[in-house]
This record gives structure tokens, sequence and C-alpha cells, in this order.
């Protein structure tokens, strides 16, 4: 296999859900969704590119262009994820991402994508957890949803009452409490109580 582009990335995360609202919908399960034969897919194609990137790559591609921007993100923010789930690794790239998206959301590079491209590049600050980040995402989620076309409305408000509850996790605990047990954190009773609701956590 030869080097990975941008556009691999994009291609194989995104696609046709870029024009395609129904694409979209079906993308659900590869982009929130919890499957051990996506994770071993990704690993196999973008490890070796998502280490390059960690190491200075992801400039290289910034540079080149909001899309390119967008790939370095979602490689770094959600392949991370994908590659080291249940790993202290998930969370090791979230930094780089972080700086990325919000170098590219001050030069107003995330205006002109699509929603599904704008989703992700946002969600560094959801995963964020500064409660400054979170009230950003928030603010430009709902900016999403004001701007987006009305088919893709429905993935748009429920991606915009996602961050409003990650938002609300950080403003409960300053941090996410179901990282706890992979960054070596105690949990606080507080934080044992809200993990043992059915559905806590992301």
């Amino acid at each position: 296999m030869g080097k990975i582009t941008p556009l691999d990335v994009l291609e194989y995360w995104i696609g046709d859900a870029r024009e395609d609202p129904a694409e979209a919908g079906l993308r659900q399960k590869l982009w929130f969704g919890k499957s051990p034969q996506a994770d071993r897919e990704i690993a196999a194609r973008f490890i070796d590119t998502l280490a390059s990137l960690a190491s200075g790559l992801a400039h290289d591609w910034a540079a080149r262009g909001p899309r390119a921007r967008l790939a370095a993100i979602i490689a770094l923010d959600q392949f991370s994820r994908n590659i080291f789930r249940d790993q202290a690794g998930a969370f090791e790239n979230d930094p780089l991402a972080l700086a990325l998206a919000k170098r590219g959301i001050e030069a107003g590079e995330d205006v002109g994508l699509a929603e599904a491209e704008r989703i992700f590049f946002y969600l560094p600050l959801e995963h964020s957890e500064s409660l400054d980040d979170q009230e950003t995402s928030v603010r430009l989620f709902e900016r999403l949803v004001d701007d987006a076309r009305p088919e893709f409305a429905d993935l748009v408000c429920a991606t915009r009452d996602y961050a409003i509850a990650h938002r609300d996790v950080i403003a409960r605990f300053g941090r996410f409490p179901h990282r706890n047990g992979v960054l070596g954190r105690m949990n606080t009773p507080e934080e044992e109580a809200y993990l043992s609701e059915p559905g806590a956590g992301f």
C-alpha cells in the first residue's frame, strides 16, 4: 500500500456523507459505534500514518488547506480512539488534534466545509476536559445547526445535543469520569454514582 494521503482519510471516514444525508446516517455506526472489525481495519490501514501525523506530519497536512487539516484532525482524534480503544493511547493525540482544530477555526477554515466534515472539525473541543473548550464546542455546534442544509438537520441537531451533554459532564465533574479507569485516575464518590447510572459515559 502506498503512502496514505489526506484524501484517503476523508474518503474512508466521510465519503459521500459530504452531500448525502442518507449516507451520513449509514455511517453513524462507524463514526459513533463500537466495532472491533472497524477498529482492526483502521489500525491495519492507518496506524503508521497516525504515528507520522503525531510526529509532525499533521502540521504539513494542515498547511495544505482546510480539508487536509480536517483529515489530520480525524486521524488524530477519531482513529486514535479506534486503534487504542479502552487504552490511554485513545486520548494521547487529543492535544494535537485540539490545537489543529482551534487554529483552523480561528482562520475560518471550518465554515466552507460540509456538515459532516464540520462535525469532526469540532469534535476535539467536545473531547476536551476544559470547560472553556466545551462552551466553545456548544457554540460551534449551535452555529452548525443554524448553517446546515435542511436535509442535514437531524444529523447536526443530534450532534449539537451530544455536545451539550459533554459540556454538562465537564461542568459537573471537571473531567470525563468514564476515562478515569484507563488513565489511572481514582473516581470520586459522586463519579462512582454517576458511572453506575445506565448510559453513563460516552
